[in-house]
C-alpha cells in the first residue's frame, strides 16, 4: 500500500459560533517540506493540532499514514513543536530531552547516540548541562525543537519553530529539516515568515480559515506573475 503521509478531507473546525476553519483539502503523498503561511488567527494552529491528533475536527476527516486520526499509534510516529514551549525548567536541558525520549519509548543507548547531535543541530552543544530556567526564550524553542526530533519521526510538525532565533542558526536548522527530508521524514511547517516560506517544497496559503491558494513556491508566484511570495500571498487574498 502507497503510504499517504496526510489528507486532509473537507475539514473544518467550529468553536461555538466561531468557524476557524472552513473545508481545508491537503493531500501530501512523500517526504517533503510543506509550509503553512499566514498571518497570526488565520487557523495555522488549529490545523496542524488536528494532523497531531492533538483536536478532531468539527467536519472533514484527517488521516496520517493511511490511518484516521486521532490515533495512539500514530501519534507516536509523529514529533510535534508546539508555539508555547512545554519544558520543565528546574531540569537541565539533557534531563528534559532524556525525560521526552523515553515517553517516545527509545532505549537509553539509543538517547545516548542521537543525544549530541540533536543538540548540535540546534547549536546547543555548549548548554547541555544548564537548567532550562536559565535559558533565553530562543534557547527554549530550539530545544523543543530537539524534542520533536530525537526520535526521528515519519511526520514532524513544527508550528512557528524559528520565533526568535537569530538568522545563521536558523540557516543550519534549515539543514536538519533538509537532512530529515532526504532520510524519509515528512516535515509540515507554519510559518508568516516569507522567506523561510520560499524555502518550502509546496506551501499552503491560508487565510480567514481558508485555503486560498497551493503550490511550489515558483508555481505561485509564476501563477500570479508576481516576484515575491510575500506580493503572491497578498494577491490571493485579495488585498493587492
Amino acid at each position: 500500500m502507497e503510504t499517504h503521509f496526510l489528507q486532509a478531507k473537507s475539514i473544518s473546525q467550529i468553536y461555538g459560533s466561531h468557524q476557524v476553519l472552513r473545508d481545508i483539502n491537503i493531500n501530501i503523498n512523500k517526504p517533503e517540506i510543506y509550509g503553512l503561511l499566514g498571518p497570526s488567527g488565520a487557523g495555522k494552529t488549529t490545523l496542524v493540532k488536528m494532523i497531531a491528533g492533538l483536536e478532531s475536527p468539527s467536519t472533514g476527516k484527517i488521516y496520517v499514514l493511511n490511518t484516521e486520526m486521532p490515533h495512539l499509534k500514530v501519534m507516536e510516529k509523529i514529533g510535534y513543536m508546539a508555539q508555547s514551549d512545554a519544558l520543565y525548567s528546574e531540569l537541565t536541558a539533557k534531563e528534559n530531552l532524556n525525560f521526552f525520549a523515553s515517553l517516545y519509548g527509545l532505549k537509553k543507548r539509543t538517547i545516548n547516540h542521537r543525544l549530541e547531535q540533536a543538540f548540535s543541530s540546534v547549536g546547543l552543544e555548549d548548554a547541555i548541562n544548564q537548567k532550562v530556567g536559565h535559558y533565553s526564550g530562543g534557547m527554549k524553542r530550539r530545544l523543543s525543537l530537539a524534542i520533536a526530533m530525537i526520535h526521528r519521526p515519519a511526520l514532524l510538525i513544527l508550528d512557528e519553530p524559528t520565533v526568535g532565533i537569530d538568522p545563521v542558526l536558523r540557516q543550519r536548522i534549515w539543514k536538519t529539516f533538509q537532512e530529515f527530508k532526504r532520510n524519509g521524514t515528512c516535515i509540515i511547517i507554519t510559518t508568516h515568515v516569507m522567506d523561510e516560506a520560499e524555502k518550502c517544497d509546496r506551501l499552503g496559503m491560508v487565510r480567514d480559515g481558508r485555503l486560498m491558494a497551493e503550490g511550489t513556491p515558483e508555481q505561485l508566484k509564476a501563477e500570479t506573475d508576481r516576484a515575491t511570495i510575500e506580493s503572491a500571498f497578498l494577491y490571493y487574498g485579495g488585498t493587492e
